[in-house]
């Protein structure tokens, strides 16, 4: 029953097959102008600045942000995040985040905790990964210096009210930090609507890109002290890091190659739009969910059908191990899903799922109705 081609059904992880364009561009700059951006006047530095440049406008268009250079690229997510919390985190500062963080929010906050001896407490979520706002009033202090939450979870699905969690985040003079690993390209963002103060993106899910791209919007009115220190090709005569944006944030050399493939995913998902983008995969989940839902032995994760969420279904089998689910998916079905704990141990204690895991699916703007039909009947065999 192995199908030859992979059914691919683990976008929330990184989106594939990626856009024709994004490996062209990566290698019209390998093969063009390689040269490092800001580090020199000559033709093929400037080319490759304004390629970079020319990323940073696709983003701001998308993310409707004002100053493109308000965007700092970086790796991935998980190092935006911890650009974002230990750059704006003193000793004796409290934090408030949730009880579906990723890993990349939870262990550098825990790591503060430990070393600096910030306050940290996580906001319960009912299973369905929904906030109850008035308790988020009632946990702000004086001392609150930051709210962090995951816009979307990468467990549960389930997508939080950001606009009015900043509203009462700024109400206590605190600053709002927006994972958005799950809804970056999938989901619309406007960080000026929604008073997002940091924004943390990654560059290979749904904003289409290749692996070691992503981000942070970092406020015009919001300082933080640099993650690392080095070259930028700028006030080089100074010891401390340049002042200006993006500068400060981005020493060494840029990953130009990355980041030119960045911009045309980018790209991508602005001519499509995000809106049609998140209808596709929201019909998708819902099929899924609908389906699964009349299988006995299955027990579905998240919101309920007909509620918002992104593209993640994620679910355990009566008497099975979520690993082995996977594995008969890929070896018997050539169907690639994750299992496991998805580096959120506080989402699995929210849903339930702390003591075996389980198995997600998460579609992607690629996804057919045909790989849904076969997860699907993947699944009735498999718990049968």
């Amino acid at each position: 029953m192995k199908q030859q081609s992979v059914i691919y059904l683990d976008h929330a992880a990184t989106s594939w097959p990626k856009p024709a364009g994004v490996g062209e561009a990566m290698m019209e700059i390998l093969n063009g102008p390689s040269a490092n951006s800001g580090r020199g006047s000559y033709g093929m530095a400037l080319k490759a600045a304004r390629t970079i440049f020319q990323t940073r406008v696709r983003l701001a268009n998308l993310f409707h942000i004002d100053n493109p250079n308000d965007i700092v690229f970086t790796s991935n997510t998980t190092e935006a995040l911890n650009l974002a919390i230990k750059g704006c985190l003193k000793p004796g500062d409290h934090v408030i985040a949730t009880m579906v963080e990723h890993n990349s929010v939870r262990r550098p906050l825990e790591y503060l905790k430990r070393t600096q001896g910030i306050q940290v407490d996580y906001l319960a979520l009912n299973s369905e990964g929904e906030l109850d706002l008035a308790e988020l009033e009632r946990a702000f202090r004086p001392e609150t210096k930051l709210l962090v939450c995951a816009h979307s979870s990468n467990l549960l699905g389930s997508i939080l009210p950001v606009g009015e969690m900043s509203r009462i985040a700024h109400e206590h003079g605190a600053l709002i930090l927006v994972d958005a690993a799950q809804t970056a390209g999938r989901y619309p963002v406007d960080v000026s609507s929604m008073g997002i103060d940091l924004l943390a993106f990654p560059g290979h899910k749904s904003l289409l890109g290749p692996q070691g791209t992503g981000g942070l919007y970092i406020h015009p009115n919001v300082d933080l002290e640099p993650l690392l220190h080095g070259g930028t090709g700028s006030q080089s005569e100074a010891l401390e890091m340049p002042l200006v944006r993006p500068d400060r944030y981005e020493a060494g050399t840029l990953n130009a190659v990355g980041i030119a493939g960045l911009g045309a995913g980018v790209n991508q998902v602005l001519e499509i739009g995000v809106e049609q983008i998140y209808s596709h995969e929201w019909q998708l989940t819902q099929n899924i969910m609908t389906e699964l839902g009349k299988i006995k032995k299955v027990t579905l994760l998240g919101p309920e059908p007909g509620k918002p969420r992104t593209g993640i279904v994620a679910f355990t089998v009566e008497d099975q191990d979520a690993s082995s689910v996977a594995f008969q998916l890929d070896r018997k079905f050539g169907i690639a899903v994750r299992a496991g704990y998805h580096c959120t141990p506080l989402g699995h204690m929210t849903a339930g799922t702390s003591a075996g895991g389980a198995v997600r699916a998460s579609v992607g703007y690629a996804t057919t109705e045909g790989d849904i039909d076969a997860l699907i009947a993947a699944i009735q065999y498999i718990a049968k």
